[in-house]
């Protein structure tokens, strides 16, 4: 068996965390944004402030937990076996999700090159599975490859959207800039709303926490890998969003369907679009492969602590956990060929709203965890920095969740609700 141990350094970390957080949710957000006008930049700052509390609250569980599971392993070691349970079984829900809904969108990128894969449900469906299990299967083959590969895709990645922010900054025209308000309405439920819009593009941020096990000195490296790479994605964004707003009026952004490319064909014509389309099939390549690494390692964690069938957590030769890929991939792509008509739009967008629900419900629970902890420990600063962070972190990831809207918040907990059973057949068979 592969000693793959120490298959996670800085750099591979860090692109786990950079890689697995910028996905396709950047490459919407201006037009999704552009009805608050500037507030979106309020928006933008807070959701990034609110994204730093959460990676600092994550960095200092994993030094005092480091080990594999992340989010799942904190709430277990502060709840005990029903709570833990149960966040493991959403986060993975939340994971699969994801790798259905984020292999649509690759392909749904691919189609600008490759017609057929927009025009025909049946080719798109076929590539989409394709899609799933070639990264499925680079898993499957070691963490090394995987690493690696997320590596790569996340400093490509992003080339094209700092590239975008230095064509507005530079090119652009402040005269494009929106009004403060535009639609005049509440300026703060304004301002909740575009957080919780923007809160979707730093879903993914906690995963560097969750393969512990396969982290080179994990009590140092993931705090590091957590907060830089958290910033950097702030940056990153921060930068292409303003490149967009500086170069496409606010009455043409409202009404696009594709804002960075229309920002670049303002400036460098019909090549721009061929830019940005590449830059986001390889932006949802590197979060796909982030998705199905870590699908794998949360049932790994999960199954280590007899909370999942033994049989999930096995190892295969390549030194990962091979039965819960699969599996995972299994339940996304069924997933995708159950959404392969013309309503695929609205179950994309419902399964994104669950994945990002499914993944704050576990951070919320971590920064309670974190709470119980803190209250343990004799009192000093540092302590006391920590106590302020959990409380900002348990309350950003509240308003993140109330702001996801009724509907999600129902289909969430009924979710969560499903996996009663399976505690007691587990419990059961424990027995």
């Amino acid at each position: 068996m592969a000693n793959n141990k120490k298959a996670l350094g800085f750099w591979r970390g860090w692109g786990l965390v950079v890689g697995g957080t910028i996905g396709s949710g950047i490459f919407m957000l201006p037009a999704l944004l552009a009805p608050y006008g500037m507030m979106g930049v309020v928006g933008w700052l807070i959701a990034g402030c609110g994204a730093v509390l959460l990676s600092l609250m994550l960095a200092d569980l994993s030094r005092r937990i480091p080990k594999i599971g992340g989010p799942y392993a904190y709430a277990r070691a502060g709840f005990g076996d029903f709570i833990g349970f149960w966040i493991g079984w959403g986060y993975w829900i939340s994971l699969w999700s994801a790798i259905a809904a984020i292999s649509v969108a690759c392909v749904g990128y691919l189609g600008f090159f490759i017609p057929a894969l927009s025009s025909n449900p049946i080719i798109s469906t076929i590539t989409t599975l394709a899609l799933i299990w070639g990264i499925t299967f680079i898993n499957i083959y070691s963490m090394q490859a995987s690493g690696q590969l997320q590596l790569v895709t996340t400093l490509l990645k992003i080339i094209p959207l700092v590239f975008v922010g230095l064509l507005g900054l530079t090119m652009g025209s402040a005269a494009n800039l929106p009004e403060f308000n535009p639609a005049g309405g509440n300026v703060f439920a304004a301002i909740a709303t575009s957080v919780t819009l923007v809160m979707w593009a730093f879903v993914g941020l906690e995963g560097g926490t969750i393969p512990a096990d396969d982290i080179e000195n994990p009590e140092k490296t993931i705090p590091r890998i957590l907060i830089l790479g958290t910033i950097m994605v702030l940056g990153v964004y921060l930068i292409a969003y303003l490149g967009v707003i500086l170069l496409v009026p606010a009455e043409v952004l409202i009404n696009s369907t594709a804002p960075f490319a229309d920002a670049t064909v303002l400036v460098i014509g019909g090549v721009g679009a061929s830019i940005i389309a590449l830059g986001a099939i390889i932006s949802t390549l590197g979060t796909l492969n982030a998705q199905v690494l870590l699908s794998g390692q949360i049932v790994r964690a999960v199954t280590s602590d007899k909370l999942f069938p033994e049989k999930l957590g096995k190892l295969g030769k390549g030194g990962t956990p091979t039965t819960a890929l699969v599996v995972s991939s299994a339940l996304a792509s069924i997933l995708v060929v159950m959404n392969n008509t013309e309503g695929l739009v609205a179950a994309f967008s419902m399964m994104i709203l669950l994945s990002t629900l499914t993944t704050l419900i576990p951070l919320a629970f971590a920064s309670v965890a974190a709470l119980i902890f803190l209250s343990k420990d004799a009192p000093s600063a540092t302590r006391g920095r920590a106590i302020v962070t959990a409380i900002l972190a348990f309350l950003y990831s509240l308003l993140v969740i109330v702001g996801a809207g009724a509907e999600t918040v129902f289909y969430g907990f009924i979710l969560l609700m499903a996996a009663l059973p399976f505690y007691v057949l587990i419990k059961k068979n424990q027995r």
